[in-house]
C-alpha cells in the first residue's frame, strides 16, 4: 500500500471490512483475491485496471471479480472525507449458499461478465443494506457475527436480483485455470505477494507453485522478484533520467534503504550514481 494519508480506522467482522480515512488520497495496488462488493459512504473510490478508470461516488456500489489486480484510490471528496464498507464474499461462504439454492430456479446459458468492475445501478435493496451497518462506523460498538452472516447473505441476494450474470460467476467451483507464471511475474512483479498468493494468483496449490517455479528459475520466488525489480529499477534511472526517490517505489520496494543495499550489492555502486 502506498499511504498518502494521514491517518486511518480500518476493522472487520466476518469478512466485512469499514474503511474510514481522516484525510488526503491512499493508495491501495490490490489482487482481488475473492470476490467483493462494495459500497461508499463518503468520499470517493477511484478504481484502475488496465488503464480504465472507474469512479465510485458517494451511495454508489460497485462489484470487484476475484483473482484480478486492481488500483484503488480512497480519497476525500471536497469536505467529506472517504469512508465505505467492503464485503467479502470467500470461497467457503459462496460454496455453503450455494448448497441452499433450488438447483432448478437457477438461470441456465447464461454468460458470466467480462468485465472485473461492475458499477452497479442504483438500488434500494443495496442502500438499505449498507445504511443498516452505518452504526458499526463506531469500532466500539461490536456487532453479533450471525449479524454480519446475515448482511453477507443480504448482499448476494442483492447481486443475484440486480443481473442474473452473477449466478455464474459467484458459483463457478470449477479447478483453478492456471496462468503462466512469467507472464504474471512480469505483469505483477512491482505487487507485494507471499508465495502462497503467487501460487493462487497462478491458479496453483503451493506445492505445484513451487515445483513450476524451479522449473524456470534455480532463484526462491521471493529473490526472483528483487532481481526484476532491481534490473527495471536500472533501466528506469539509466535511460528514464528518473528520481531514486520515484522509481524505488514504483518498482515495489516498501523501504529506501533496503533498495539501496539491493541495488548496490547487484550493480557494485549506489543508485544515486
Amino acid at each position: 500500500m502506498e499511504n498518502k494519508g494521514r491517518d486511518a480506522l480500518k476493522f472487520s467482522y466476518s469478512n466485512i471490512f469499514f474503511s474510514y480515512y481522516f484525510n488526503n488520497e491512499r493508495i491501495c495496488r490490490d489482487m482481488i483475491k475473492d470476490h467483493m462488493l462494495v459500497f461508499i459512504y463518503s468520499g470517493e473510490l477511484l478504481l484502475e485496471e488496465d488503464k480504465n478508470l472507474t469512479k465510485i461516488h458517494k451511495g454508489e456500489c460497485v462489484f470487484l471479480r476475484k483473482d484480478n489486480r486492481v488500483n484503488m484510490t480512497k480519497q476525500p471528496k471536497g469536505k467529506e472525507q472517504f469512508s465505505g464498507i467492503f464485503m467479502v464474499f470467500n470461497r467457503n461462504f459462496l460454496r455453503e449458499f450455494y448448497q441452499t439454492l433450488d438447483k432448478n430456479k437457477i438461470p441456465s446459458n447464461v454468460d458470466k461478465p467480462k468485465q472485473s468492475v461492475i458499477k452497479l445501478p442504483k438500488s434500494s435493496a443495496i442502500t438499505s443494506l449498507f445504511q443498516s451497518m452505518t452504526p458499526y462506523f463506531d469500532s466500539e460498538e461490536k456487532p453479533m457475527e450471525e449479524l454480519m452472516r446475515l448482511k453477507l447473505l443480504e448482499g448476494i441476494y442483492s447481486l443475484l436480483n440486480i443481473d442474473e450474470r452473477f449466478y455464474p460467476c459467484l458459483f463457478d467451483f470449477t479447478a483453478s485455470w492456471r496462468m503462466d507464471i512469467l507472464d504474471f511475474l512480469d505483469n505483477n512483479y512491482m505487487c507485494d505477494l507471499s508465495v502462497e498468493e503467487l501460487a493462487h494468483f497462478t491458479g496453483r496449490s503451493l506445492a505445484t507453485f513451487k515445483r513450476d517455479f524451479k522449473k524456470i528459475s534455480q532463484l526462491s520466488p521471493q529473490k526472483w522478484l528483487i532481481d526484476k525489480r532491481l534490473s527495471i529499477a536500472y533501466d528506469l534511472l539509466k535511460n528514464e533520467n528518473k528520481k531514486v526517490s520515484d522509481v524505488y517505489l514504483e518498482v515495489g520496494f516498501k523501504n529506501f534503504s533496503h533498495f539501496s543495499t539491493a541495488f548496490k550489492r547487484k550493480y557494485g555502486f549506489s543508485p544515486s550514481k
